[in-house]
């Protein structure tokens, strides 16, 4: 590979590890023709993991990390002093096709910062998806992010050869927005998000392919003072009103020279992973963005017990659920059992009442559940009321040795 290339490749897939919207998630299964490449099944420079568990690499790079916009907490903003590169379209294209053929990748993410207009840099990445379909006949995933304020033809083209786009509103709310990245126009990406989801909505009506995977975003957790609550109010308002397949957060991470209206410190990791377990509750299990919030203090979570068993603790006068005669929304609600176990659970009991035998067989987190259940032949006999059930219920950290 020529070094000029390979010197642009290390750039810009290293500037592209900041955007954490990148799974392959709902993609539709696709072959390619005789003469054509690639495909969106089978098992897999980036991994993503499908809902079925399997493993997608993904070539993850920016078509370009100059831009003109100055956003505080972006590594590539226009004031930062790093080191820049550009692709051209038919450079990602080579790269696309030749790591398809040596076995590294199974499809792309593309990203961008926004270079002489919205229009001109979602134009170049929409030419690179239509050249890969077109000229190449490549049938894998690929992402593209659709820039905000760009021409709707253009990301109505674009979501006609990817199969999903994404428009980041990077945070959560739009004072946040305006004090650290005034430049962007929290309007031109509601207004982005809405065109998108309205071309997906004709496309299922029309039996036509317009980005089938959906759309998704990210945001950026720990940039501002904004609580989890008001994340997760952010993002049950988006999965609403733009019916959203993923909202993606990113733990705000320090960046060289730093503006002094950005924190010092990043946020804890433990953060960013129970605001995706609290996602899970809203999208899965009928939990309420309110209901979520109870479980922890000050509109933050509870960094130390994940959300579901934050919640069963703080309502304990509702439990125990008898597993043979609960609803499945009740079912849901207690901790350790997930949506399959609960749908085995009721498909079983049809037929007979189900004890903690039967239970650890549809389950193996059975232990976390059983003092909020009642079996055929278990009760929790006032475990549930103790007031040592959550150090009983949470392991103490220790020290792992390598040795």
């Amino acid at each position: 590979m020529d070094q000029t290339l390979v010197k642009k490749l290390r750039i810009l897939a290293d500037a592209a590890k900041y955007d954490a919207s990148c799974s392959s998630s709902n993609a539709p299964k696709r072959a390619a023709g005789l003469d054509g490449l690639g495909s969106t099944t089978g098992s897999g420079i980036c991994h993503a993991y499908t809902p079925d568990g399997r493993c997608v690499s993904l070539l993850k790079i920016l078509l370009t990390n100059y831009c003109l916009f100055d956003c505080a907490y972006c590594i590539n903003r226009r004031s930062s002093n790093v080191e820049r590169a550009r692709f051209t379209v038919e450079e990602v294209v080579a790269l696309t096709v030749n790591f398809y053929k040596r076995n590294y990748i199974e499809g792309l993410f593309l990203s961008s910062g926004v270079i002489k207009s919205p229009d001109y840099t979602m134009e170049q990445m929409m030419l690179v998806a239509k050249t890969l379909r077109q000229k190449h006949g490549f049938a894998g995933y690929i992402h593209l992010k659709a820039i905000p304020e760009a021409s709707p033809w253009l990301v109505e083209q674009a979501g006609l050869w990817a199969d999903r786009l994404s428009v980041n509103l990077e945070l959560p709310s739009q004072q946040s927005l305006q004090r650290l990245a005034p430049e962007k126009d929290v309007d031109g990406i509601q207004s982005t998000m809405g065109q998108v989801k309205e071309r997906i909505v004709e496309a299922k009506a029309e039996r036509r392919r317009f980005s089938p995977a959906g759309q998704s975003t990210q945001v950026i957790v720990g940039a501002d003072d904004t609580t989890d609550e008001g994340v997760l109010r952010a993002s049950d308002t988006m999965y609403r009103r733009y019916d959203l397949s993923r909202v993606y957060y990113s733990a705000f991470s320090p960046i060289p020279e730093p503006s002094v209206i950005l924190p010092l410190k990043p946020p804890p990791l433990q953060r960013e992973n129970r605001l995706y377990q609290a996602d899970w509750l809203l999208r899965h299990y009928g939990f309420s963005v309110d209901e979520i919030a109870e479980g922890g203090e000050g509109g933050m979570l509870d960094l130390e017990i994940d959300p579901k068993l934050a919640w069963a603790l703080k309502n304990r006068h509702r439990f125990p659920v008898d597993v043979n005669t609960a609803e499945r929304e009740m079912l849901l609600r207690v901790p350790g059992f997930g949506k399959r176990a609960v749908d085995k659970m009721i498909a079983a009991r049809r037929h007979t009442r189900l004890g903690l035998e039967d239970l650890a067989r549809l389950t193996p987190t059975l232990k976390r559940a059983r003092p909020f259940i009642i079996a055929d032949d278990h009760s929790p006999h006032g475990l549930t009321d103790r007031a040592d059930l959550r150090a009983r219920l949470v392991a103490p950290a220790k020290q792992l040795s390598l040795f």
